[in-house]
């Protein structure tokens, strides 16, 4: 068998994992196997914790309600999941759908581009750095805060954070660059290179 390079053996790794999802959704959708989402929900549940603390700007507390209300629709509909896109990214836009209805929820009472945070309840090993990072992302309104998180905290793709926002791709980068733009300027003016 000839020896394959990292990016070809990354991407048999993908197809793998996409197809045990598969499986494991068709468990869940088909016989109600909740020891097969049991399994999806540990593997997943870090990235959309993640995503969730990027845009209540580290609140721990309310990113584990989010990324529980989050699990419960996926399992609730998880008959709806094709498999047009990985399982992770169809999480994703359960996700965002999830703050979204969140955020629209405070609006009468808070302002429209940033969640009501009152305070982060990060662990012992916060430092400095992530508390600059979750300030600097408070400078961002919601859909740049979304796209930003999920390309940097996330690894997504453009074409992914398209498919998850339902955004244009063009728009999902005019999202990131001024995204960026707003977290560059202010880390720079607190001491960041």
């Amino acid at each position: 068998m000839p020896w394959r390079g990292s990016a070809g053996h990354s991407q048999d790794n993908e197809i793998v994992d996409r197809i045990e999802d598969i499986g494991l959704v068709t468990q869940v959708a088909v016989f109600h196997n909740r020891r097969a989402f049991d399994k999806l929900t540990r593997e997943y549940q870090s990235p959309v914790r993640r995503f969730f603390l990027g845009q209540t700007l580290g609140d721990t507390q309310l990113s584990d309600d989010l990324a529980q209300d989050t699990f419960v629709k996926a399992y609730t509909h998880i008959g709806q999941f094709r498999g047009q896109s990985s399982f992770l990214t169809w999480l994703f836009r359960i996700a965002y759908n999830v703050f979204y209805d969140y955020t629209r929820g405070l609006r009468p009472t808070s302002d429209l581009d940033t969640p009501a945070v009152t305070g982060r309840s990060g662990g012992s090993g916060d430092g400095s750095l992530r508390m600059d990072l979750y300030d600097a992302l408070q400078l961002l309104n919601d859909n740049e805060r979304s796209c930003v998180t999920l390309q940097l905290m996330e690894g997504q793709p453009i074409e992914k954070i398209s498919e998850i926002t339902g955004m244009p791709q063009n728009t999902v980068k005019s999202h990131l660059s001024r995204g960026k733009k707003k977290m560059a300027t202010f880390l720079r003016a607190n001491g960041y290179g």
